[in-house]
């Protein structure tokens, strides 16, 4: 009888390794040191073994591990915060102001933390006169201020919390710090709906009519667009022009007016500006 043989190849799984079979083999000699790990993934990155993005994050992961939750903190005067004894609508009147989404709450003094407030929670309020901020307070996280990210992340994440206190040595607050700040760190800043794509010019029309600037825009550009005058020998871009001015980073949807020209803050966080509205028609093509 007949055998009948087959043509057909079978595939040798060696023949195309992936991703993690390549990498094993760029890193059959053990790296002695960190810089010798990141020269390792570099070169894995050359040979295209890994592409940007995981480059990137990688080094944004090892990174993370030398960097302490005060390096990225927001400090304590720039902490947004609501007292326990604030009513209803202090309360409400605050997150409008500043569009955050959760808020360490205080018991007269900055000191006194008693616990986080989740802005949703307050869709669940029925009547303000029966309202009590202590029926909302949340546990709070407080971790010392010279705690790695790393560690925080993964605390955070087994916590199942988004924000945390940080204490100094006396165990004063120093500042706070969410889970955004330290995934930041790792992959890079996360955007949200009011950022512009990095593809983006820095001045563009806003739905609202007004036009969106980012605040790192050059000065330059910033006075051909709209006809403006401001000097750039002490700040180099919109956003320094604005700190220059107030002393402090501002609150989201606050007005600043520098030599008639008024600027609406779209984006903050407690260390920076980001996105601005400004009214006017700007010579876009020429800035």
């Amino acid at each position: 009888m007949a055998t009948h043989t087959s043509n057909k190849t079978i595939p040798n799984p060696s023949a195309n390794p992936g991703f993690f079979e390549r990498l094993s083999a760029l890193l059959v000699r053990e790296p002695e040191d960190r810089e010798q790990l990141m020269k390792l993934l570099q070169s894995a990155h050359q040979r295209k073994l890994l592409d940007a993005d995981a480059l990137r994050i990688t080094e944004g992961a090892l990174a993370a591990s030398e960097v302490t939750a005060r390096e990225v903190m927001v400090p304590r005067p720039l902490m947004e915060v609501v007292d326990v004894k604030d009513s209803f609508a202090a309360v409400i009147a605050q997150v409008n102001l500043t569009a955050h989404s959760r808020f360490p709450i205080i018991d007269g003094s900055r000191d006194n933390v008693v616990g986080i407030l989740l802005a949703k929670d307050l869709l669940r309020v029925q009547r303000d006169d029966d309202f009590t901020l202590r029926d909302w307070v949340r546990p709070a996280v407080f971790i010392p201020e010279f705690k790695r990210l790393d560690g925080l992340l993964r605390e955070l994440r087994v916590s199942r919390n988004h924000m945390a206190m940080v204490i100094d040595e006396y165990a004063g607050i120093a500042g706070l710090i969410t889970i955004e700040d330290v995934l930041e760190q790792i992959v890079g800043e996360i955007e949200d709906e009011y950022d512009f794509d990095e593809t983006d010019g820095n001045i563009e029309l806003d739905h609202s009519g007004l036009y969106r600037v980012k605040a790192q825009t050059a000065i330059g550009e910033f006075n051909s667009a709209f006809a403006t005058h401001f000097s750039d020998e002490k700040c180099a871009t919109v956003g320094g022009l604005i700190l220059r001015e107030l002393g402090r980073v501002p609150l989201f949807n606050e007005t600043i007016c520098i030599e008639d020209t008024p600027f609406q803050v779209l984006r903050a966080d407690g260390r920076r500006i980001y996105t601005l509205l400004v009214p006017g028609s700007p010579d876009i093509t020429d800035a």
